[in-house]
């Protein structure tokens, strides 16, 4: 198994972040696979996927590219940079990295990725060019337009692990994150199941960055940094498949309203107002008003952890729902 040494300064430093970057490679993995793990995954799938198709059958050379970096058992280190876990991450800024890459170690990353001597056609000075203008399409077509929604999801995430984080410490942040990933004692991180060379993390930045799409992988500074930083890429938890789907009982829609019951349905576990507007689709202020309305009849409760302000049903929310499924499932 592989493992990382983590000690208490860098845990200290660690965090959950954002990057748009990571999104977009975790979707150009999955355009690159072209199976769905999801109902959420199936459809951009269907949306997408035959441009992509298109583009890669006019384009063999970033095709082989993408197979040869991404596409075997480790990703080519210059194509998956470690995010910069900013406040406000760019996109553009993040795919600057990839551009500026030197030619002699793109290829040196593929040649690993690979597991042996390029093939010709990767033999070339605009490798790390050409990943970036096929990451900038995959941005521009298949993530920005729904960027907003998956931001939400994203967040909503990080807000859930956050509160996690507060209440049970590391270990409960990080379960279920990604498998085989988990705390071995003597601060020793496994992340992954097959042999690797540990890693001393002293002094590093660990950073979970979380995707909405089902893809995970690890990774760390490269020589161009400056920084001592790692990460580990992970899928949210199931939200784009989940979302909007939860059951709404007829009876319990038509007494409360179908946007206010879905909002109370969901909240069998601690949600935040964020994670509600993410996972209904509905708007910030609908959101804040079923809020209230559940919270002044008593149905839901809420208290604060850390920052975040999270909901969740009281004895008679779960009586009321609980009765209204009896009465669908009858």
């Amino acid at each position: 198994m592989g493992w990382w040494q983590v000690d208490t300064d860098t845990l200290m430093r660690s965090r959950f972040a954002l990057s748009p970057l990571a999104e977009v490679i975790a979707s150009l993995k999955t355009l690159e696979r072209g199976t769905a793990a999801h109902p959420g995954e199936r459809a951009w799938l269907a949306e997408h996927l035959p441009a992509c198709r298109e583009r890669r059958s006019g384009d063999p050379v970033t095709a082989q590219l993408v197979r040869v970096g991404l596409g075997g058992a480790w990703n080519a280190e210059f194509l998956t940079p470690t995010p910069t876990g900013t406040d406000e991450p760019s996109f553009e800024r993040e795919l600057a990295r990839i551009r500026a890459t030197a030619p002699d170690l793109a290829r040196a990353d593929l040649a690993v990725s690979w597991g042996g001597p390029l093939p010709v056609g990767l033999d070339r000075q605009d490798v790390p060019q050409r990943a970036a203008a096929l990451l900038e399409w995959v941005w521009a077509r298949t993530v920005l337009p729904g960027w907003p929604r998956r931001r939400r999801i994203i967040e909503a995430d990080i807000l859930a692990r956050t509160a996690r984080l507060g209440r049970g410490g590391w270990v409960a942040a990080l379960e279920g994150l990604r498998p085989a990933l988990r705390w071995l004692g003597e601060d020793r991180l496994q992340i992954i199941g097959r042999d690797y060379p540990p890693r001393e993390l002293t002094g590093a930045q660990l950073l979970f960055v979380p995707v909405t799409l089902s893809q995970s992988w690890l990774s760390w500074h490269t020589p161009t940094d400056a920084a001592h930083r790692y990460a580990v890429v992970y899928p949210c938890s199931g939200v784009l498949a989940q979302a909007g789907q939860a059951a709404v009982p007829q009876a319990l829609s038509r007494l409360l309203g179908p946007g206010r019951a879905g909002a109370l349905v969901l909240l069998e576990a601690p949600k935040s107002t964020t994670q509600l507007v993410a996972l209904t689709g509905q708007g910030l202020g609908s959101v804040g008003r079923h809020l209230k309305v559940l919270l002044d009849a008593g149905l839901v409760g809420r208290r604060r952890v850390g920052r975040s302000v999270l909901y969740q049903w009281t004895r008679a929310g779960e009586v009321l729902v609980r009765a209204q499924e009896a009465d669908d499932n009858g």
